[in-house]
């Protein structure tokens, strides 16, 4: 997984940093050597405890010049927000799952980054009659088309982990219930069962340093198998 060739953490965007996937990628990342996160974000806003990492503060159409100055590696994309922070509408949902999205993506590529990873969602489709999965879907199309050397795409189910002040009571509920529904969960609908936010960012980081080109997808499971991959980078008798 590891180069030999490369001396030094390997640079990685992240943008949806402040999100729940975005901050176990910050964490994770700084309690080792192998990978130095670049964050970028629209805001400024608390960091992890720990944090060891660059941050950018710009709007969202100064990202490419971010990029362009730093290449990282590869882009880890968690963007997202909710129905509900979007004010139940289309357009603001769109603006921010879709739309910047999409254009984080091309000024990546632009800017010469060969990977991307995206955090998506079990059961993205673009001919998904609720919304959310269908803008998931139409964008995993749309960045497929942008011409990443590689680009992987996150399909976890519900998200487990504390979030910060981002209070969704629904969620809640439904990881409270997790540990009873989960093993009900099964064939076509076991993509949906629960998953550590923590895993899902050790995979991304892992991913984002894979060198084989080409577009993956990857379920629950297959976020487990890359997020071993990366906890035994650096362990003894790896290459560092």
């Amino acid at each position: 997984m590891s180069d030999p060739r490369h001396i030094g953490p390997v640079r990685v965007a992240l943008v949806g940093a402040t999100g729940l996937v975005g901050r176990k990628v910050i964490e994770i990342a700084s309690a080792g050597d192998e990978v130095r996160i670049v964050g970028i974000a629209r805001r400024e806003a608390p960091l992890p405890p720990g944090a060891r990492m660059e941050m950018f503060v710009s709007e969202p159409d100064k990202w490419g010049e971010v990029l362009d100055a730093v290449r990282p590696r590869a882009l880890i994309c968690a963007l997202g927000t909710t129905w509900k922070k979007a004010g139940r509408d289309e357009a603001a949902f769109r603006a921010v799952d879709q739309e910047l999205v999409i254009a984080t993506a091309e000024a990546a590529k632009r800017a010469g980054v060969p990977n991307m990873v995206v955090v998506s969602a079990a059961g993205a489709d673009k001919r998904a009659k609720a919304l959310y999965m269908r803008v998931k879907g139409e964008t995993e199309e749309a960045l497929t088309r942008v011409g990443f050397k590689r680009l992987d795409i996150l399909h976890p189910g519900l998200l487990r982990g504390e979030r910060v002040d981002d209070l969704r009571f629904a969620e809640r509920a439904a990881l409270l219930a997790a540990p009873l529904i989960d093993p009900l969960l099964s064939g076509k609908w076991e993509r949906y069962r629960s998953i550590d936010a923590a895993v899902v960012a050790e995979a991304a980081l892992g991913l984002a340093l894979r060198r084989a080109g080409g577009r993956f997808t990857h379920d629950n499971e297959a976020m487990r198998r890359a997020a071993r991959e990366w906890r035994r980078v650096g362990e003894p008798g790896e290459v560092a």
